[in-house]
């Protein structure tokens, strides 16, 4: 398993906020079987890298199927294979580590 975080930016001509670009992005994640956590400054998602891909090409469209006509996408896909990871691991561990002396 991988753990992608996506960050799809609409360049919105009008005003500074895109959150009802990232609700429609969020509408169609829920649609889909993979486990995915909003955060403040994008959306973490966790799935094979195939699935991750895929997905986050279909998440770039989406701006742009509401009229959007420039959107900037980044992401980062963690793809561990010598074990299981799956969200929130990550931050647990170091919160783990944090409790040591």
């Amino acid at each position: 398993m991988a753990i992608m975080q996506i960050i799809v930016m609409p360049r919105v001509s009008e005003g500074t906020s895109v959150s009802v670009y990232v609700a429609e992005i969020h509408k169609y994640l829920k649609t889909q079987k993979l486990p995915h956590q909003l955060h403040d400054m994008g959306t973490l998602v966790e799935g094979k890298t195939s699935e991750l891909w895929a997905l986050a090409k279909k998440l770039h469209e989406i701006p742009f199927k509401k009229g959007i006509k420039r959107v900037y996408t980044i992401t980062h896909i963690d793809d561990r294979r010598d074990k299981k990871v799956s969200l929130g691991e990550k931050v647990k561990s170091v919160q783990e580590k944090m409790r040591r002396p």
